[in-house]
């Protein structure tokens, strides 16, 4: 009867969670793995993450809405641009910062991400993220101590992003920062955004894990149109670049690789919708597209936001 009680005297806290950090650190596999589904997507390339995805893990105590957002870089193109807003943009409705850095690194991009934590005046915590990778792990302690002076947070955390064990571990250190509410979603929610921006940022992802380093940075894609036809999803969608000799790389010798992206993305989407998916998709290319306003907004990196 005590304890009951006493379960109900510890408030539900619910509040956003801002994930910051330079390119490729690991903030979207730490995402997924919180929220227990893919709902961000991953590759060795870095700047994979071009835009603000929520996710959301529910527990019985907490709501926690994690905010992924862009890598912190320099960049002076509309889209760069977008980038560093949607990652500043973040902070405005944070209640908890995380600042993630890689173990035994840390740079000019790092102290950025810091200094905008620091100016949010929200409690922070500090990921140090593949610590798994350090082979000397005497190396790992000077670090720590070091990282922590150069903050006051509420707590430092060596993690591997990859370890769903990890995952939770950084959300009970989360918890307590966060303010006494409600919980803002639906419990059976993991993320707030639609199937047609999910199956973009798939498709995307395959262009970063088949084409490595051909891949043009400045590559994006549109969904044409997404509609549900007989219990089938029927998507077509258009992969935008900005030469005509990286459209050739795309497409591949008789357009074998741009076939092979599509049946990955296929096979993706048709695990994360759980039914059978047609996908067609096309490549087309526009020089300017990058510094296209009208095409940005289309596309979902609203320019003047």
């Amino acid at each position: 009867m005590a304890d009951a009680e006493q379960r109900d005297a510890i408030p539900h806290r619910s509040g956003y969670v801002a994930l910051l950090g330079r390119p490729n650190v690991g903030k979207s596999t730490l995402l997924n793995h919180l929220v227990g589904q893919k709902i961000s997507i991953t590759s060795p390339r870095p700047q994979t993450t071009r835009d603000q995805i929520l996710g959301i893990l529910t527990r019985p105590d907490a709501q926690l809405l994690f905010l992924d957002t862009p890598g912190i870089h320099q960049g002076y193109r509309s889209l760069n641009r977008h980038l560093l807003r949607a990652a500043r943009g973040a902070l405005e409705m944070a209640d908890v910062g995380v600042l993630m850095v890689e173990a035994l690194v840390w740079g000019p991009e790092d102290e950025q991400a810091l200094r905008w934590l620091l100016q949010a005046g929200i409690p922070l915590v500090a990921v140090v993220n593949k610590v798994d990778r350090v082979k000397r792990k005497e190396r790992l302690l000077p670090f720590l101590v070091d990282l922590g002076r150069r903050g006051d947070f509420a707590g430092i955390l060596p993690l591997s992003a990859r370890k769903p064990a990890d995952a939770g571990r950084l959300a009970d250190l989360i918890v307590p920062l966060l303010p006494p509410a409600p919980a803002s979603f639906a419990e059976d929610l993991v993320t707030d955004r639609n199937l047609r921006f999910l199956a973009a940022e798939i498709i995307r992802e395959q262009l970063f894990r088949q084409l490595g380093e051909e891949l043009p940075y400045d590559t994006a894609v549109a969904i044409e149109s997404y509609q549900e036809t007989g219990g089938q999803q029927r998507i077509e969608a258009t992969i935008y670049c900005r030469r005509p000799g990286q459209k050739g790389i795309i497409l591949g010798q008789g357009g074998s690789r741009l076939r092979s992206i599509g049946e990955r993305a296929r096979l993706a989407l048709e695990q994360l919708t759980g039914g059978s998916v047609w996908l067609g998709l096309w490549v087309k290319q526009r020089e300017q597209w990058a510094e296209d306003r009208t095409l940005l907004r289309e596309l979902g990196y609203d320019g003047d936001r």
